[in-house]
């Protein structure tokens, strides 16, 4: 389940989301009491870690 929690070191760059998306995360992680960048993080970390990844990849 996911979970909302403080993070620490970050680094820098520049991402593009729909508005409608952003507008959405931005409500979230203000009622959590958290950055919209910490939440952000913890999405992407979330969705890496139950990623399931294709069995038709293909080789470069």
């Amino acid at each position: 389940m996911f979970k909302v929690r403080h993070t620490e070191e970050t680094a820098n760059r520049t991402f593009r989301f729909p508005k409608p998306l952003l507008e959405k995360m931005s409500v979230v992680a203000q009622k959590e009491n958290v950055s919209l960048n910490s939440f952000v993080v913890q999405c992407c970390e979330y969705a890496l870690s139950n990623f399931k990844q294709s069995e038709n990849k293909t080789e470069k």
